[in-house]
């Protein structure tokens, strides 16, 4: 998550504090419309807990989510 802050402070602009909303707002978005397992693994993801096999499985649920095969 400090990795998306950052960047949205870089490119966008906004404050520390703007852009940890919003990184917020971002992830209950995705976590609303997914299946309640993947809500966990987007949970793990952000927090950097996931392994490598979870993080691919995520990445493809991501990839899938954002229309792309």
């Amino acid at each position: 998550m400090d990795e998306l802050v950052k960047n949205l402070q870089i490119k966008v602009g906004l404050s520390e504090e703007q852009a940890t909303q919003a990184v917020k707002i971002m992830i209950e978005f995705v976590k609303e419309r997914v299946p309640e397992p993947y809500a966990g693994m987007i949970d793990g993801l952000v927090d950097g807990k996931l392994d490598r096999n979870d993080l691919g499985s995520a990445m493809g649920l991501l990839g899938g989510f954002f229309g792309k095969k």
